[in-house]
């Protein structure tokens, strides 16, 4: 099974990309965001309007380097999905590494693969969030979304 991958390359630090993964979620993600996203056990659910919901916990925390989070629950409720928890057991791995000026970004989201029903809507609200994650990171001003 190949799993989501998605690699974004930052004009930033490492240092700065970790605090976005652990304290900044809502100005790059959603802004629905509650709990904590900051160390390993720590459990934080993110919501995008009444409809869809995911709530995480963190597995790994390596500051400046890698964070993994588990997804506990979720909820998915499109009419064009039949099975609207596919996120539930997906694990999302964030790589962090320094290159030079620039910080590189990798996500993989272990358990979201061609094979499942939301790939399409999930790998393009991927894509979305990356992009507003490198805005953030870059001129301090992300694209999250916002009820």
């Amino acid at each position: 099974m190949e799993n989501y991958t998605n690699t974004i390359e930052v004009k930033s630090t490492a240092d700065k990309a970790y605090e976005a993964l652990t304290h900044q979620v809502p100005l790059w993600w959603t802004e629905m965001f509650e709990g904590s996203s900051v160390q390993t056990g720590d459990v934080f659910t993110i919501r995008f309007g009444a409809a869809i919901h995911k709530t995480m916990r963190v597995k790994e925390s390596i500051p400046k380097s890698k964070m993994i989070w588990y997804v506990e629950d979720s909820l998915i409720a499109l009419p064009e999905l039949k099975n609207q928890k596919e996120w539930i057991g997906t694990g999302i791995v964030w790589e962090i590494k320094q290159i030079e000026e620039n910080t590189r970004i990798t996500v993989i989201h272990i358990g979201l693969s061609p094979e499942i029903e939301c790939y399409d809507i999930c790998s393009n609200g991927w894509i979305q969030f990356l992009a507003s994650l490198k805005l953030f990171l870059e001129t301090g001003k992300g694209t999250p979304y916002k009820e």
